[in-house]
């Protein structure tokens, strides 16, 4: 049965709105896209305001959520944010994170989201042991995700180490104990380990993909085995890298190279990488993303948080590096205020405006991000993509005033996730008039973050 939607405005790709577009969705799919339609269809739902394919959140940790105003009004900088962090992830069990991650992926559904890539470290008991079923983390995580009916990348992560010291012989320091069930003890375990988490949830709405957590936490030999897995499987492949520059020296001492030239070297670079962060990566760096042809996935909200620095974003994008967006530690869960940041952070310093027009950025924000995460035929409105697609009302506080003209720039630069009032994935509406079909998100987080703080 094919259902269609009348769209007020949306936007089809380029630098203009196209207005009165009807999108015609078989199952999951969109089968035709026709603008220029000035009245709605009999039968057609109205979508009033501004239509964009879903938004992507291309990095997430979905626990971090608890962190938010716990941690931001401190001193200090990312280790010792860290620190934090580690409290929260070493209270959680695969029901509690159930609950918060249920909760975190609907609060993205309200923000137009219709894709997450969740970098998924915490998979064992505290301590290290494993639970009786060895993914039990990551099945939390894909039923919440299933709940909250936006679609999920799981990105299972290689934890191996606990950091980089130039002064002991492998070069490695060995786990915290806050560390340590976050690790499968070796590559080989891991590999055994997302192989059977990639055979029981890959599906329609699913998919498993590889992280590496850093090069602090894997080793050379070991980021070849998730790289060779990951190309084995033709899933995505994430790193956390160049985040901070003692990053970059530790790295340099033991090993010579950036990160980022060691990831290469390491065979872990390539077409279906994405280098989250990347903020310290230098030209040659910037050139081998480029060449790889790999992508790099920028989170300023988290970014600016933690006091990491800014990115060299023109830089990358000049280099040839694709760009995408995630909202990371949930500082904001707002993939609006992401694109922003980024050309807002470039004008403060390069002094020019401009350098990222609102449709590269609006591209960051959602093909960008569905290719991130293994998605390709996502992220767009056309004839055969996904049917995944956000509307945000025109007429709030924040919009009011804005033309068909006007609409994309007002969107990127002006728009809140509160601005978004539907949301429809796979087909099927999971926002309707501002709300979530099924969950009661504010009670539902407000219930999850108690219960894992207060434990």
């Amino acid at each position: 049965m094919t259902a269609h939607y009348w769209c007020e405005l949306a936007w089809l790709g380029g630098p203009r709105v196209a207005e009165g577009v009807v999108i015609a969705v078989e199952g999951d799919r969109i089968t035709a896209v026709r603008a220029g339609v000035p009245v709605r269809p009999e039968g057609a739902v109205p979508l009033e305001g501004l239509t964009l394919p879903a938004l992507a959140n291309a990095h997430s940790h979905a626990f971090h959520r608890a962190l938010r105003g716990r941690t931001h009004a401190g001193r200090g900088n990312f280790w010792t944010w860290r620190d934090l962090m580690y409290r929260v992830a070493g209270r959680l069990d695969p029901d509690s994170y159930g609950r918060l991650a249920r909760a975190v992926f609907a609060e993205m559904a309200l923000a137009g989201i219709g894709v997450v890539g969740e970098f998924h470290y915490v998979h064992h008991r505290p301590g290290g042991g494993s639970y009786d079923d060895a993914n039990a983390m990551g099945a939390a995580l894909v039923a919440a995700a299933r709940d909250a009916g936006i679609r999920l990348t799981l990105l299972d992560t290689l934890y191996l180490h606990g950091g980089l010291d130039r002064a002991l012989d492998s070069g490695y320091e060995p786990l915290r104990p806050e560390q340590s069930r976050f690790s499968d003890g070796s590559a080989d375990r891991w590999v055994a380990r997302v192989e059977e988490l990639a055979c029981t949830f890959s599906g329609p709405m699913v998919q498993v993909g590889a992280a590496v957590h850093s090069v602090r936490a894997v080793d050379p030999p070991s980021v070849k085995m998730a790289a060779d897995w990951a190309q084995q499987r033709g899933a995505p492949l994430h790193f956390h890298a160049s985040e901070q520059p003692a990053e970059n020296e530790q790295c340099l001492g033991v090993h010579g190279v950036t990160p980022i030239d060691l990831i290469a070297q390491a065979g872990g670079l390539g077409p279906m990488t994405t280098l989250v962060h990347a903020t310290h990566a230098d030209g040659r760096d910037q050139a081998l993303i480029g060449e790889a042809g790999a992508l790099c996935c920028l989170c300023p909200t988290t970014e600016r948080d933690l006091a990491d620095g800014i990115g060299p974003s023109a830089r990358l994008a000049r280099h040839g590096a694709r760009l995408c967006l995630g909202s990371d530690s949930h500082a904001a869960v707002d993939i609006f205020e992401e694109a922003r940041t980024v050309e807002g952070d470039q004008r403060a310093t390069t002094g020019e405006r401009g350098v990222f027009a609102a449709d590269d950025l609006a591209a960051m924000a959602t093909s960008g991000g569905y290719e991130s995460l293994g998605w390709p035929d996502g992220g767009s409105l056309e004839a055969g993509a996904l049917a995944d697609f956000a509307t945000i009302r025109l007429d709030s506080v924040r919009l009011a005033g804005t033309d068909a003209e006007t609409a994309l720039a007002a969107a990127i630069f002006a728009a809140a996730s509160a601005d978004v009032h539907h949301l429809v994935v796979g087909g099927t509406t999971v926002v309707r008039d501002g709300r979530h079909t099924t969950i009661d998100v504010a009670t539902e987080l407000a219930s999850a973050i108690t219960e894992v703080v207060a434990s």
